[in-house]
């Protein structure tokens, strides 16, 4: 017990957790990255290799430059594991589902219960 003292061993326990965040930060980097729609290929290319080649200043670099970006973006993500679709792009969807549904019933190709029975299917629970 006297080859390692307790404060070596809260320093050894210290180090350990830096370590764990730090790949934390970058793995959610690494993962904003490809989630960024913003960038395109090449430029996706060059922030993962700047992260990986020096990775204390491409860390900093992509957070000062992409991060309030990265916060909306981890929201998104977030709302949309849960169903809500903060784009509304499933309301949109809907709507011209809906508008087609409407004139193949105009047109006499949908009978009212099959009309019924996709306007039922087309519209989000």
């Amino acid at each position: 017990m006297d080859d390692y003292p307790m404060f070596d061993v809260f320093l050894t326990m210290l180090i350990f957790f830096l370590w764990v965040i730090w790949f934390a930060i970058v793995i959610h980097i690494v993962v904003d990255i490809f989630r960024n729609e913003d960038l395109n290929g090449m430029r996706k290319a060059l922030w993962l290799l700047l992260v990986f080649v020096l990775p204390l200043l491409g860390v900093l670099l992509y957070v000062i430059n992409q991060g309030s970006g990265m916060s909306n973006r981890n929201v998104a993500t977030r709302m949309s594991a849960f169903g809500h679709d903060p784009m509304g792009s499933s309301a949109v969807a809907s709507a011209g589902e809906l508008e087609r549904l409407a004139a193949l019933r105009q047109s006499g190709a949908l009978t009212e219960a099959e009309y019924a029975r996709a306007k039922h299917h087309a519209l989000p629970m």
